[in-house]
């Protein structure tokens, strides 16, 4: 357990951060198996209409720090590229 000020301090914000990263990261797993769910289903106009909010979470974390801007580019290109393999 932290024993100075600083470092107990640091420990709640420790705790602070990792539950607001963890908020971000249950946010993206969600709507990635929303998209993944419409493109199972070959059902390319709700997976684009998905696709649009998807983008818009992954970009959100990515902005928060939550996961890198790598990643989120990663996520939303692969799962672009088997939209655009419905049409």
């Amino acid at each position: 357990m932290a024993t100075h000020k600083s470092s107990e301090k640091r420990a709640r914000q420790d705790l602070k951060r990792s539950a607001r990263n963890k908020a971000h990261l249950n946010t993206v797993k969600t709507w990635e198996k929303k998209v993944r769910t419409a493109v199972a289903s070959k059902d390319a106009k709700a997976a684009q209409a998905i696709l649009k909010d998807f983008t818009s979470v992954v970009g959100k974390a990515a902005q928060k720090g939550a996961i890198s801007v790598k990643s989120a580019a990663r996520k939303v290109s692969r799962i672009s590229q088997q939209i655009s393999g419905l049409k």
